[in-house]
């Protein structure tokens, strides 16, 4: 029998594609796209540490404060949980092509600590980019 391939095929293999970023980039994209997001939903101090595998490969974390989202590329001793993903889907959560939800439906992402937390920062939609105007 032979096996076609579906759409969760698919996105699994988009997961293993190489970045082309180093981890430098790949924090930057993402504090681009977090720093001054909307956090007003957030009343607590949250802060979570993401564990990111493949290349660019390191440790960054998230915080949330004073209803603001700060991106720092240390570890975070004492956080309220950890993530471990792969650096293609921290990119494409940083770019809004994938949400939270779908990462951990497709078992793309793994999360230890306090889990209600982590799920307050993972609906912190990342701001949208202004389109450069061509003249």
């Amino acid at each position: 029998m032979m096996h076609l391939p579906t759409s969760i095929d698919r996105v699994k293999n988009l997961h293993t594609q190489a970045t082309g970023m180093t981890y430098e980039e790949i924090v930057h994209l993402v504090r681009d796209a977090y720093e001054n997001a909307d956090a007003r939903n957030i009343f607590e101090h949250i802060a979570l540490q993401v564990n990111m595998t493949g290349e660019g490969a390191g440790v960054f974390y998230i915080e949330a404060a004073g209803r603001a989202i700060c991106v720092e590329p240390y570890d975070y001793y004492d956080c309220d949980g950890q993530v471990t993903l792969s650096s293609d889907t921290v990119i494409k959560m940083a770019k809004g092509k994938m949400h939270y939800t779908e990462a951990k439906a497709l078992g793309l992402m793994k999360s230890e600590g306090n889990l209600e937390k982590i799920r307050k920062l993972g609906e912190v939609k990342p701001k949208r980019r202004q389109k450069k105007k061509t003249e």
